[in-house]
């Protein structure tokens, strides 16, 4: 499935010092996530933002075709650089075989140019947008509450939603998302917010049938319902139910239970593994992660060994993405090393393939194998949240007279080398890791 990288964090560019660099800053990077195995890149929201108080992150968009090249809301460029900064990175991403996601945010603008009355509530709001690009400019009818719709599930603070059953406003954004694809040049969506929208709509977009170089190109998406899993669940398959180019959704409850076993003393990994969970419901559907901008920088952080949850998402089923801040700003790449999240990218993208079987678990050790599939040929993944000692059990895997090497580790206070394990002709052997840690062992 590969590795997925969220290129940013919240005020990213002013706490980095890189500020209207970001884009540049991408881009001297690609060449080396790239050569560690990461398959896709999400940008942060790339149009021009309201920036009502300050440069924006982009989740308050004003034009959605001003990608720091207009005069307005303050600098041509946006908080992370202009146009053909952006373009560049494309450019340089796509050469190293990496995919772009745009974070498209369309339940809500922000900073319109001047108020007007809506005839239906008689209130004033701030619904006349006059975008410099020229293209999808919108007044009170485009917002809720209007002539088409009366539902509105969930407002983003004090920000007029769109309306997307007004039949402008429905199609001015798949003209919008088949520019970003067939033009910008990107190969997927995460969507913002969606819980703020219909699910026609997502289907809508995935649905589309862009062209790119004179081929038909279909798209990634994967949606933010930050929900329960049966919620989540319920919203995945409403949107996928007619939709031949299904979306993914954030695992949020798994990232809950990847934060008990960091943070809580005494956490059973039977809640982890047996917990629900998008990945365990439906692992098809999952886009797995232990950190993004609004749950790090939103106060709820993973604060301890954070690098045992890495180690779960980059061996499991699901598609694992890696926060920007951790990976760099903290180090955990642990790069030309085995301990850290560069070596687990390389052991899932040459490993990690196939169905899992879990072949031990108890409430301080959990022994799985996956299974491989094709070039992969699968791997044996232990996680011992015991503190004090090294951990191991013998377990029955589908491998016979098998040799095994670890190829990524770790452990809290120990992170020396485990040793080469076997199966014998039974298929039956003995793995270990660290305490407070977790070993990866590849099938040779």
């Amino acid at each position: 499935m590969g590795v997925m990288m969220q290129t940013f964090h919240w005020d990213c560019p002013r706490e980095d010092k890189k500020e209207f660099q970001w884009w540049n800053y991408i881009r001297e990077n690609i060449p080396a996530l790239a050569k560690v195995g990461f398959t896709s890149l999400w940008l942060p929201p790339i149009h021009k933002a309201a920036n009502l108080f300050g440069p924006s992150m982009g989740y308050d968009p004003y034009d959605f075709y001003d990608l720091g090249e207009f005069d307005q809301k303050g600098s041509i460029p946006t908080w992370f650089g202009t146009r053909p900064e952006l373009e560049s990175l494309i450019e340089s991403a796509h050469k190293h075989q990496l995919s772009l996601i745009a974070d498209i945010v369309i339940n809500h603008n922000s900073g319109a140019d001047a108020q007007e009355a809506n005839p239906i509530t008689g209130q004033s709001r701030w619904t006349l947008f006059n975008p410099k690009s020229g293209k999808f400019p919108r007044n009170w009818e485009c917002f809720h509450p209007s002539m088409y719709e009366s539902w509105d599930e969930m407002a983003f603070g004090d920000m007029p939603d769109l309306s997307h059953r007004n039949p402008y406003v429905y199609a001015e954004l798949l003209k919008f998302t088949r520019w970003l694809v067939e033009e910008v040049g990107f190969d997927g969506f995460r969507y913002d917010f969606v819980k703020g929208y219909g699910a026609n709509t997502i289907t809508a977009i995935q649905e589309y049938r862009y062209m790119r170089a004179g081929r038909a190109f279909i798209p990634y998406g994967v949606a933010e319902f930050w929900d329960s899993t049966s919620n989540t669940l319920h919203w995945v398959n409403e949107a996928n139910f007619s939709n031949s180019n299904p979306v993914d959704a954030f695992d949020f409850p798994l990232r809950e239970l990847l934060k008990g076993m960091c943070d809580q003393y005494g956490f059973s990994l039977k809640n982890l593994v047996n917990g629900e969970s998008i990945l365990r419901a439906q692992p098809q559907s999952t886009v797995t992660f232990v950190e993004n901008h609004d749950l790090r920088d939103a106060g709820r952080p993973i604060t301890n060994d954070k690098l045992l949850a890495y180690s779960y998402i980059l061996t499991h089923e699901g598609y694992p993405c890696i926060f920007w801040k951790d990976y760099f700003n903290y180090n955990l790449a642990l790069k030309d090393s085995p301990n850290g999240i560069d070596a687990l990218v390389q052991a899932h993208e040459t490993h990690a393939a196939g169905s899992t079987d879990i072949l031990y678990l108890d409430d301080n050790l959990y022994i799985m194998q996956r299974n491989g599939e094709g070039n992969q040929r699968g791997l044996i993944y232990v996680l011992n949240n015991n503190g004090d000692d090294w951990q191991g059990q013998w377990v029955s895997t589908k491998w016979t007279n098998a040799s095994f090497r670890p190829v990524a580790w770790w452990g809290k206070n120990d992170i020396s080398r485990p040793a080469d394990q076997s199966t014998g002709p039974d298929g039956r052997g003995q793995f270990f890791a660290p305490a407070r840690g977790y070993a990866v062992y590849a099938f040779q």
